[in-house]
C-alpha cells in the first residue's frame, strides 16, 4: 500500500510539474497553429486534398508529441539529478524504482493531457472539411464551437492565472482537451448550415484509432526519454531520443528487407550446398537482434490505410497493444537498471 501511495504522489507531482513547463505551452500554441494551417496547405492536391490533411496533420500531432515527451523527461529526471533534489526523495523510504516509474506516470500523463489539444483540433478542422476553393462553404459549427472551447480555456487559464496566481501554461493543458473534446462531440450534430444529422455521419472511428494507437508510440518514446535522462543531460537526451524515433521510423527498411534477402540467400546456399554457419548466418542474427530491440514505430503509424480506405482489424490493434507494454516495460527496466547505480549526491 506503502507503494501505491508513494507512486501516485510522485506521479501528481511529476505531472504538474511537467504542464507548467513553459516548452509544454509552447510547444502546445505551435503545434494547435500547425494543425490549424495544414488545412490551407492541404489544398493544392487537386483532388486528394481531404488525405493530405490527414496525413500533415497526423504527422503534426505525432511530432510534437514525440518532442515534447524528449523534453519532459529531462525536465523531471535530468533536472532533479543536476540540482539534487532527488536527494530528498531517495533519502526517504521511496525505492528508486517507484521513482522512476512515477516519474514516468506522471510525466506521460502530462504529455497526454498536452498532445490530446492538438490531437482533438485535427479531428476539429477534419470534421469541418478543407477549404477547396474560395467557393466552398465554411462548416459554422465547427468554427463556432472550437472559438468557444479556445476563448474559455484561455480566459480561464488568464483569471485564474490574474487572480489565484495559477500557471497559465497548466490551466490551458488541463482545460484545453476537455472543452475541445466537447466541442468536437458537438460539431458532429451539425452540418455546416446547422441542420442536426446524426453523428455517424461526420464521425470517423478509423481516425480515433489511428490516433490511439500514435498515443500509445508516444509512450514508448516516453519510457526511452527517461532511461536516457537518468545518465544524459538534456540536448543528449533529445537528440539520442529522436534519433530512436528516426530509426524506429525506418526498422522495416533498416533490418527487414535486410533480413529477408539474408533467409532467402541462405536458403537458396543451404539447398545447393548444405547446411553452415558462415558470416551471412552471424548477420541474419545481428539484424534480427536489431529489428527485436529496436522499436518499430511504423506498426503504429496507420495512416496510410486510413486513407485508403482499409478497415483496421482487431487482430492487428490486438498484437500492436501489447507490443507497445512489452516495449515500455523493457525500456522503463532499463530505465531503472541504469538509476540504481547513478550517483545522486
Amino acid at each position: 500500500m506503502a507503494f501505491i501511495e508513494q507512486l501516485l504522489a510522485i506521479a501528481r507531482n511529476t505531472f504538474f510539474e511537467c504542464v507548467r513547463q513553459p516548452i509544454s505551452l509552447v510547444i502546445l500554441i505551435a503545434s494547435v497553429l500547425l494543425v490549424l494551417i495544414s488545412n490551407p496547405l492541404s489544398a493544392f492536391t487537386m483532388s486528394d486534398d481531404q488525405r493530405m490533411y490527414v496525413d500533415i496533420g497526423l504527422s503534426t500531432v505525432f511530432m510534437s508529441g514525440a518532442i515534447l515527451a524528449a523534453f519532459l523527461a529531462t525536465a523531471v529526471i535530468d533536472e532533479e539529478i543536476s540540482n539534487r533534489t532527488v536527494l530528498l526523495v531517495v533519502s526517504k523510504p521511496v525505492a528508486r524504482v517507484t521513482f522512476i516509474l512515477g516519474k514516468y506516470l506522471g510525466a506521460t500523463l502530462a504529455l497526454t493531457a498536452i498532445t490530446a489539444v492538438p490531437a482533438l483540433t485535427f479531428l476539429l478542422v477534419e470534421v469541418h472539411g478543407v477549404m477547396q476553393t474560395a467557393a466552398t462553404p465554411y462548416n459554422w459549427p465547427c468554427i463556432v464551437f472550437g472559438l468557444a472551447a479556445v476563448f474559455m480555456t484561455i480566459g480561464t487559464a488568464t483569471w485564474c492565472n490574474f487572480f489565484y496566481g495559477k500557471s497559465f501554461a497548466a490551466i490551458a493543458a488541463l482545460l484545453g482537451g476537455p472543452l475541445l473534446l466537447i466541442a468536437y462531440v458537438l460539431s458532429l450534430f451539425f452540418d455546416s448550415k446547422w441542420v442536426a444529422i446524426s453523428a455517424e455521419t461526420e464521425f470517423r472511428f478509423d481516425l480515433v484509432v489511428s490516433i490511439l494507437l500514435m498515443f500509445l508510440s508516444l509512450g514508448i518514446i516516453s519510457a526511452i526519454s527517461v532511461a536516457v535522462s537518468t545518465r544524459l543531460g538534456q540536448v543528449l537526451t533529445i537528440g539520442i531520443t529522436l534519433a530512436i524515433l528516426v530509426l524506429g521510423l525506418l526498422s522495416d527498411w533498416i533490418f527487414a528487407r535486410k533480413i529477408v534477402a539474408l533467409e532467402q540467400l541462405i536458403t537458396v546456399r543451404d539447398a545447393a550446398q548444405g547446411s553452415s554457419f558462415d558470416i551471412d548466418q552471424l548477420a541474419l542474427w545481428a539484424y534480427k537482434a536489431g529489428y527485436a530491440i529496436l522499436p518499430n514505430f511504423q506498426v503504429f503509424w496507420v495512416v496510410d490505410a486510413v486513407n485508403q480506405g482499409q478497415p483496421i482489424p482487431l487482430e492487428y490493434i490486438s498484437l500492436v497493444v501489447p507490443y507497445a507494454v512489452l516495449m515500455t516495460i523493457a525500456a522503463l527496466a532499463l530505465a531503472t537498471a541504469l538509476f540504481q547505480r547513478r550517483e545522486v549526491g
